[in-house]
C-alpha cells in the first residue's frame, strides 16, 4: 500500500520539501559525496558538498534521495542547513536537528533523519581524507 501524504502525519514543512525539494540532483563539481542507505526500510541518500576555496565553509550542497516523504524532505532541508556552515558545524548537526527543522516527524519516521546526519558526516570525513592525501 502506498504511503499517503497527509498533513495529519507530516508538517507543512515536510510536505513543502517533499513536493518542492531544494537542491535536488547530482553536483558535477562536488568536493565530496557520500551514499547511505537504511537497511531496514530501503531509503537511501547521496549527498554532494562543495566547499569554498579555503575549505572553511560549505559553499553548496545537493542530494539524490530515494524513499518516503520524510526521507526526501529531510534530505532537502539538510542541503539548506549545510550551506554556509563550517565542516565542524555541519558534522555537529544531529538527526534531531534535521527532524526539528522540518517541523518534526511522526515517531515512525524519525529514522529518516538519520540518513542526512550520516551522509553529511561521511562526506566530510572523505573530504578531509582526500585533502590530507593531496
Amino acid at each position: 500500500m502506498a504511503e499517503t501524504l497527509s498533513s495529519e502525519q507530516y508538517s507543512a514543512i515536510v510536505i513543502d520539501h517533499f513536493t518542492n525539494p531544494r537542491n535536488a540532483g547530482a553536483m558535477a563539481d562536488a568536493d565530496a559525496e557520500a551514499f547511505v542507505t537504511n537497511p531496514v526500510c530501503g531509503d537511501s541518500m547521496r549527498i554532494f558538498l562543495r566547499f569554498d576555496e579555503d575549505g572553511g565553509h560549505i559553499a553548496a550542497a545537493s542530494f539524490l534521495s530515494s524513499g518516503c516523504p520524510a526521507s526526501i524532505a529531510t534530505s532537502s532541508m539538510a542541503t539548506e542547513m549545510l550551506t554556509g556552515r563550517t565542516p565542524e558545524e555541519a558534522e555537529a548537526l544531529t538527526r534531531d536537528d534535521y527532524a526539528e527543522a522540518v517541523g518534526g516527524l511522526p515517531k515512525s519516521k524519525v529514522h529518516c533523519s538519520v540518513l542526512a546526519a550520516a551522509a553529511v558526516r561521511n562526506a566530510i570525513t572523505s573530504w578531509r581524507a582526500a585533502r590530507a592525501n593531496a
